[in-house]
């Protein structure tokens, strides 16, 4: 029995193989090999903790028009501050999904009372993304 260290995509398998040595017509009988067994890998490091959402503002500071996300992805940059008045079309951040950046707007005119994530942050289809009022 030889034993033998296989590396295939990345994977290590511990392989074991029988040498046949009382075959009569010279050539070597096949032999089923047993299943590879995996050898454990080293622990994979955890990726880095998502950075913290923006604070909340105060459930008396949200604006009555909501602005919610209308795809899952994530925020790469905020175009608007709390207070900013913004008119119908605005940019008030960037939200990247599909590997592509999608301008959120203002849906009306007004001003934004609250901006509830940060840049960095992913979020869901239907997560609240701003408030105006």
């Amino acid at each position: 029995m030889k034993y033998y260290t296989i590396t295939v995509n990345g994977n290590t398998y511990e392989v074991s193989v029988e040498e046949n040595t009382g075959v009569s017509s010279g050539a070597p009988a096949p032999v089923a090999a047993p299943a590879p067994t995996p050898v454990p890998k080293a622990p994979v490091q955890k990726a880095a903790p998502a950075p913290a959402p923006a604070p909340k503002a105060a459930s008396g500071a949200e604006g009555k028009i909501k602005v919610s996300s209308p795809m899952p992805g994530k925020i790469l940059s905020l175009k608007a501050n709390v207070g900013q008045a913004v008119k119908k079309g605005d940019v008030i951040l960037i939200l990247e999904a599909m590997k592509m950046e999608n301008e959120i707007v203002a849906p009306e005119d007004g001003t934004v009372a609250s901006i509830n994530v940060s840049a960095g942050q992913s979020v869901e289809a239907g997560d609240l993304l701003a408030t105006l009022n």
